[in-house]
């Protein structure tokens, strides 16, 4: 008789190695949980939530009509805000990074506009776009136009001399070069400075919500903080820590192949 077949060992840390990063996350996640319980036991509820009146406010709000027509409000600006953000920061960033003196120029001026605090435009905004849609808009895409515009322009200008001689040597327009040679060049740096313009649009148009808006997450969040409501603080503050981890765990993925191609 033969021997019995020894267990595939490899196999079994495949396995293993795969079931682990929703181990730790489930650990984290419980850690998180406990965490928040005894802050709750500490503090009490005055302005606070625990996680089981959070949860149960999680689920009324999933069955109302105006929470989801507020979640709409902020996703239109948020996803407007990302188009002129990342859409404005490409196109700067290429023509400011294929001039090496332009670049030089704007380098210290964009690193001073993007360590102002945006807040200080408030009343700016509000002159010219008033309440509404248009100042969101305005908010999310002045948070997150400067990172889009930097690593850009940074990632072109890191360019080796000889991929611009190649472009010039087969005498390409300045649209050729930028949409043939320095994006597709400078990508990996460009999606950096994208994937950081997200997580500040987002920041900017809740922002924006919180100060100018009369509908939105940051608005609901407001009137919950004004009817000293924690549970819907808590609870909104939860949901938009959901949204941010996906969309930045999604995002951070993408970077990383995108560095490692």
């Amino acid at each position: 008789m033969g021997k019995p077949d020894a267990p595939d060992l490899g196999a079994g840390v495949i396995a293993a190695r795969r079931w682990m990063p929703l181990v730790d996350s489930a650990i984290f996640v419980l850690l998180i949980l406990v965490g928040w319980q005894l802050l709750f036991v500490r503090v009490g509820n005055d302005g606070f939530a625990s996680p089981g009146e959070t949860i149960g406010r999680l689920a009324t709000l999933a069955f109302n009509a105006g929470f989801w027509n507020n979640v709409e409000a902020t996703a239109v600006a948020f996803a407007w805000a990302c188009v002129f953000a990342i859409g404005g920061g490409l196109v700067v960033g290429l023509l400011l990074g294929a001039s090496r003196f332009a670049g030089e120029v704007a380098d210290p001026i964009l690193n001073a506009l993007a360590s102002l605090p945006k807040i200080t435009l408030y009343p700016v905004i509000l002159l010219f776009f008033g309440l509404g849609l248009q100042a969101k808009v305005a908010f999310g895409t002045i948070h997150g136009i400067f990172p889009v515009i930097i690593m850009t322009m940074n990632g072109v200008r890191t360019i080796k001399p000889v991929v611009r001689k190649t472009a010039r040597v087969l005498r390409l327009s300045l649209w050729e070069t930028m949409r043939t040679v320095l994006l597709p060049a400078a990508l990996p740096e460009i999606f950096s400075g994208v994937r950081v313009g997200i997580a500040l649009a987002l920041l900017g148009t809740l922002i924006g919500e919180l100060f100018a808006s009369d509908r939105g997450i940051g608005f609901l969040l407001m009137s919950y903080v004004n009817r000293q409501d924690g549970a819907g603080v808590i609870a909104l503050t939860v949901v938009l820590f959901a949204v941010a981890v996906t969309i930045g765990s999604a995002l951070l993925a993408l970077d990383a192949r995108l560095h490692h191609r």
